[in-house]
């Protein structure tokens, strides 16, 4: 990490494992100016400070990791403690933004950017339905998240089954896979 991420762990990361191109990826030029912004509440720490210790997918690791929610925003989890899991969504500040195909090592073919799970991406914004296994004041401690430690967190919403699970949802390229 350089020395601008060091200081800000929502910088991105300079680090030529995230910069260089895999045979058959390809980069696009990104837009000049951004659209939004966001307010980042918190941080994740995880026991992975790189791509290799990472999982990825949060179903590989149980993990307990802690959710550092900024002090500020606590009532906002008033009734949190009751639920068994957790929408996270994250910012993968350390990864490309610029892909638009890409070779995954663990598939070995090109597939496009928004086909895949992968952290490179325009926005760099992460999912993982993490299992809560409970709150310490503004502290959250969570099983089943993929990403590096200090990843800036962007929102805490409850899980619900009933609406957020899709059972009969296929990505095709993967279940031709057999996996």
């Amino acid at each position: 990490m350089t020395d601008e991420s060091a200081q800000d762990p929502g910088a991105p990361m300079h680090d030529d494992e995230f910069l260089t191109l895999r045979e058959g990826e390809i980069a696009a030029a990104l837009p000049a100016q951004f659209d939004a912004s966001l307010y980042f509440i918190g941080r994740i720490r995880t026991p992975w400070q790189s791509r290799e210790q990472c999982p990825k997918n949060p179903r590989e690791s149980d993990a307990v990791c802690t959710v550092e929610l900024d002090p500020r925003w606590a009532p906002a989890l008033e009734g949190l403690e009751t639920v068994t899991h957790v929408v996270l969504l994250y910012w993968m500040n350390r990864t490309r933004r610029d892909l638009v195909l890409q070779w995954p090592r663990h598939y070995g073919e090109q597939r496009g950017t928004f086909a895949l799970r992968s952290p490179a991406r325009p926005n760099p914004i992460a999912i993982s339905v993490a299992r809560l296994v409970r709150i310490e004041g503004s502290t959250l401690l969570v099983t089943g998240v993929d990403c590096l430690d200090n990843t800036p967190l962007l929102d805490i919403k409850p899980y619900f089954a009933s609406t957020d699970s899709v059972p009969e949802a296929v990505v095709g390229w993967h279940a031709r896979r057999g996996r």
